[in-house]
């Protein structure tokens, strides 16, 4: 089947070299003409492990080309793939829409009758009508679909290839038809198919963000009321966890969540429902997003009562700088936010990353850095765990603990064996958990 992928970000850029390699011919497209070129040399926007070899294989096999013009597209395909971007409006909470219409406009001009528009992009809810109603006044039998993505940053490729489920919206079942075909070979191995209207499949994702957000916020607002009964979080997370009805996923206390796309798709979302009128119905939120962001000042908090309660003359590693692990970004890093506050109040700050110390610098130039983590930790007052890399579970706690200047540990992620940390001669911190606990 012959498709082309707009938009060609890390999404359309895994989409694009996934669709190649189950055998679909594939043209992606975008108007950066320097993405384009790393891309058709087989380099990927975003690091992901396996990507930039899905890319080189595919362009080798001639499934896969990269080009800038909508008008080739057009000519090329009768099935177009949007993964285009949708940031926040730097005005509101919204999502912007500019690049989706840009898209769209573009596009219109050239369709031949029959095309069929694919959205992936997160958008508010009514988008695909509003498309499907200009492309109806402007081209000739042209329909769209939605087919929102739900890929976690990092593992692009592999939510791409085995997804969870697979949700279309359409209108038609020729449209169906096609998507069908799109996902054949992911079918046939029996992944969930949910065909529904586009207005349903494009509140899919931003309410199984919402739900997911509100998970990571309930367990982390049970930390603070832990801290003041005394009692240990994890623990308690564990429990919750083990009910089959709530599940242990995205139970995790911690530092909380950040990102490119997680906290902005369910603000648009709350945004987009009180504009619809239906604004009291998601107002909790609001509380959801006010606990996440209570999290990083709670932490910075305890790191300074660690710190003897002042930052000032205090040399602080920190362990973690993109916002998850697999990951290079730092957009919202929740451990870049944290490290940023202690520098502003008067620490001096080194920070270790596996993958994602050029975007922090870039991001946070007055921050120190170092390659390794015995460099980021030398010399150290207190050391902060707020990416929980597997890299760091890995460290030998007795090695850190001669270089750094007080073996103490705030553990921001409950991702590390405290048992051997503390046999190791170290003294562990972490929100919600009692100091000198025997559960951990």
């Amino acid at each position: 089947m012959r498709m082309t992928v707009i938009g060609t970000g890390y999404v359309g850029a895994a989409h694009a070299a996934c669709m190649a390699d189950i055998g679909h011919q594939v043209l992606g497209v975008d108007s950066d003409t320097k993405r384009i070129a790393s891309l058709s040399a087989g380099r990927s926007p975003v690091r992901e492990a396996g990507l930039d070899e899905l890319l080189a294989r595919n362009l080798a096999s001639g499934r896969l080309r990269f080009s800038t013009s909508l008008a080739e597209a057009a000519s090329f395909a009768r099935t177009h793939i949007m993964c285009v971007g949708t940031p926040r409006r730097p005005d509101s909470d919204f999502a912007d829409l500019r690049y989706v219409d840009m898209v769209v406009d573009g596009l219109a001009r050239h369709l031949r009758p029959g095309s069929l528009v694919v959205g992936r992009s997160t958008v508010p809810v009514g988008t695909a009508a509003r498309i499907g109603r200009h492309l109806a006044a402007v081209t000739r039998g042209a329909e769209v679909a939605w087919n929102p993505e739900f890929l976690r940053q990092g593992s692009a490729v592999e939510d791409t290839m085995r997804p969870e489920r697979i949700v279309v919206g359409v209108t038609s079942a020729h449209a169906e038809t096609v998507l069908r075909a799109v996902y054949a070979p992911m079918l046939r191995t029996g992944v969930p198919f949910f065909s529904t209207d586009p207005a349903t499949a494009e509140l899919v994702k931003v309410a199984a963000n919402s739900f997911l957000a509100t998970k990571i916020s309930f367990i982390n607002a049970m930390a603070e009321v832990c801290d003041a009964a005394g009692a240990d979080v994890a623990v308690l997370a564990r429990a919750v966890g083990a009910d089959s009805r709530i599940g242990a996923t995205y139970l995790e206390p911690g530092l909380g969540f950040g990102g490119s796309s997680f906290p902005r798709d369910f603000r648009a979302f709350a945004a987009r429902a009180e504009e619809l009128g239906a604004g009291e119905a998601v107002a909790f939120l609001h509380e959801v997003d006010r606990i996440n962001t209570r999290q990083r000042r709670r932490t910075v908090a305890l790191a300074r009562r660690l710190a003897g309660g002042s930052f000032a003359g205090r040399r602080i590693a920190v362990l973690g700088a993109s916002f998850k692990p697999g990951s290079d970004d730092v957009r919202d890093s929740p451990a870049l936010a944290v490290a940023a506050a202690v520098r502003q109040q008067g620490a001096t700050v080194r920070v270790h990353d596996p993958r994602a110390l050029d975007n922090a610098r870039a991001a946070l130039p007055d921050l120190e850095y170092a390659h390794d983590v015995t460099t980021a930790c030398e010399n150290a007052d207190l050391v902060l765990h707020l990416t929980p890399w597997p890299e760091y579970r890995a460290i030998e706690p007795v090695a850190l603990a001669a270089v750094v200047r007080t073996p103490l540990l705030l553990e921001a992620r409950n991702s590390l064996d405290a048992r051997r940390w503390r046999a190791a001669g170290w003294s562990l911190h972490a929100l919600g958990r009692p100091i000198g606990g025997t559960s951990w």
